[in-house]
This record gives C-alpha cells, structure tokens and sequence, in this order.
C-alpha cells in the first residue's frame, strides 16, 4: 500500500514536471516574446555588414564597448586643414557619435563611413569647400601607429641598455625571448637571401619591419584597447611598407642587377623585346604583391571571424534558441580563428620580411650567383 502511494506521488512529481516544461517551452509562452522580436524588428534590424565594415575600419574615435548611443570610446584629436581658413582643431567627442555637427571655422559632421564632411547651413555637403579640406586627423590607426611605435623602442631600447650593462653575460628576461627572433631572421633569412657579405646593412629594416608587422599583426586580433585597430589590414599601411621595399630595392641595385633588367645575359635580342617590358613590369610587381599579400590576409581574418560572431545575432533575431545554439558553435570556431590568426600574425610578417630579404639579394648579388626572378 505504501509503494502504491509513493508510485502515485511520483507519477504526479513527473506529471507536474513534465507540464511545468512543456507550458515554459509551449508557443503560448514564446508568443510573448517573439511579439517583443517584432517589436524589436520594427525598430532596428541588426546590420552585419556595418557591424562589420565599422570594427575593420579606421574612425575618429577608440571604441571601447556598446553600440549606438549607449557606445563608450575615447575621442581622438580631429586636425583639419584647408588652405582658405587653415587649421581647424577639436576632440572627436564634439560628434556625439555622429548626431551632432561640430561648428569650427566650417560646419562639420560625419557621415555613414565616419569620413569628416563640411556641411552649410542647411546641413548640406559643402563641395566646394571640401575640394580643399586635407584631414590629418590622429585617428585610431595613427594612435595604434603610435603605440606600437613606442611599444617596439620600449622593447629594442631595453634589450639595447641591458647589453651595454652585460655584454658578456647570457641573456635574461626579455632579452632571452627577442634574442631567438632576432638570431633566426639574421640566420635564415638574411644570410642566405643576400649573402653573409652584404646581409648587414639590411638588417636594421629586415627587424624593424618584420617586429613592426608582428606586433600591429598581434595588436590586431587583442579586441579591447590598445588593440582592436586594423594597422596592417589597412592598404595605406601595407603599401608604404611595401614602397619602402622598393626604394631599398632600387636604390642597393648593382649594376649586375640592371643589366638582368634591361638586357638578361644569354637571351637572344629578339627574346629581349619580350622580355624586357616583363622585367621591367616585375620591378613596380613585387611591392605591389607585398602590399596586397599582407594587406588581403589580414583583413580576410578579421573579416571572417567578425562574420561568424554576427551569426550569433543574426539567428538570434529569427529565434532566441537558436542564437544561443548558434552562439556556442560561433564562439568555439572564433577561439579557433583566434588562434589561427595568431599563427597567421608570425607567418606573415615572416614572409614580408623573407621577400623583402630576397629582392635585395636580387639588387645586390654579383653575376655569378645568378637567382630565378621572383615576383
């Protein structure tokens, strides 16, 4: 008798259980909470390309968390300048987010991509005034710039002074860790891209911008201040690197390394008529390939771990489920990117750093330690 009760208290434990979830989870109770989706929707739709194309972006301010009119960042110094009125400085806050038009020597305000534009009166882009309005603004890039600048001479001025202090002692802290890195892009990558005799008067721009690429690289995939900013996945950047490359290149040219150029020892002349435009075409090719190489890899990583983290919002807008399913699976493939990206962070400065290694050999090898082009 008493086993028959417990049987029935139990049965009807379970049957209360079994109603408790099956009323949480029946659409009567989602009924609500998709009325405030609509309601939501009706608002705003989540924009992820936006989302996106704001966080790979340069802006006028540092982003620090929120979205919209509850954002935190930190204004950054807008410098402007145009040749009728001259400069034009104030903090970025002055925008408020790009609600508000700033009144200096112009009107300005910002627009969808963040670009400063000089507006009249009635809020209209001016165009005649902005034909001369130069921006040289300190932007989260140049402060990025700026950080990473003074991070490397933080670094290579104390690895500098602790030798001085101990030269003929083994190195210690951080010494010890930028020692090995030194030593292997000295080892195995200029040595045997230019050669052992002329391999030294490279080697200050080989370590800078390899360190320099490596570290905005890192900056890059950090998601809160200092980091954030998309340096080297910003074209200008890669493209001044990649001219640097080149004047070095051409300047350190020999004479061995002309006369491949314009007139390729053992090639028929009439071969020469081909082959000449195509060489001299490979001069202008190589910085432009270094430019895209680094410039596309890295904005393709941010691009991709950004377009699964929107995922989750995204699935999260048709259902609060299925964000939250979709949330876990997008959250383990970004720590996966992340990772990824850190790889990708080393590989690439190392490959900017080997082409560069390999294009001064070219300009500086003698006739008898003839190297295939390579572009």
């Amino acid at each position: 008798m008493m086993i028959s009760n417990k049987n029935t208290i139990l049965k009807s434990a379970l049957t209360a259980l079994f109603l408790a979830v099956f009323t949480f989870l029946s659409p009567s109770v989602f009924a609500g909470e998709e009325t405030s989706h609509d309601h939501a929707a009706s608002e705003e739709k989540f924009n992820s390309g936006k989302l996106i194309l704001e966080h790979i972006s340069d802006a006028h301010d540092w982003h620090i968390m929120g979205e919209g009119e509850q954002a935190v960042s930190i204004p950054l110094p807008v410098i402007l300048y145009t040749a009728e009125k001259g400069l034009d400085m104030f903090m970025s806050g002055k925008f408020e987010h790009g609600h508000a038009t700033v009144q200096g020597k112009y009107n300005y305000r910002l627009d969808e991509n963040n670009h400063i534009l000089i507006v009249n009166e009635a809020g209209e882009k001016d165009e005649a005034a902005m034909a001369g309005l130069y921006d040289i603004s300190i932007t989260k890039n140049v402060a990025s710039l700026f950080f990473s600048v003074a991070l490397l001479l933080f670094v290579f001025l104390s690895i500098a002074s602790a030798y001085k202090r101990n030269p003929n002692k083994a190195p210690s802290g951080l010494q010890s860790f930028m020692e090995p890195l030194i030593v292997f892009i000295r080892d195995e990558v200029a040595i045997p891209s230019i050669g052992k005799h002329k391999y030294e008067k490279f080697m200050p721009y080989l370590l800078t911008v390899f360190f320099f690429i490596w570290i905005n690289n890192m900056l890059g995939i950090i998601p809160v201040i200092p980091g954030g900013a998309n340096l080297t996945g910003n074209i200008a950047v890669t493209g001044l690197l990649a001219v640097f490359t080149f004047v070095i290149t051409t300047l350190n040219g020999n004479k061995h390394y002309w006369h491949h150029i314009f007139a390729m020892p053992g090639v028929p002349k009439w071969v020469l008529i081909i082959l000449t435009p195509i060489e001299i075409m490979g001069i202008f090719l190589r910085p432009f390939v270094l430019m895209i190489r680094l410039f596309a890899n890295i904005l393709a990583g941010h691009i991709i771990a950004l377009s699964f983290l929107c995922l989750i919002f995204i699935f999260g807008e048709m259902h609060t489920g299925l964000g939250f399913g979709v949330g876990i699976v997008s959250v383990l493939f970004n720590v996966f990117m992340g990772l990824m990206e850190i790889l990708v962070a080393l590989i690439q400065a190392y490959v900017f750093t080997l082409l560069s290694a390999f294009y001064f050999g070219a300009a500086v090898e003698q006739s008898h330690n003839h190297k295939e082009s390579i572009v």
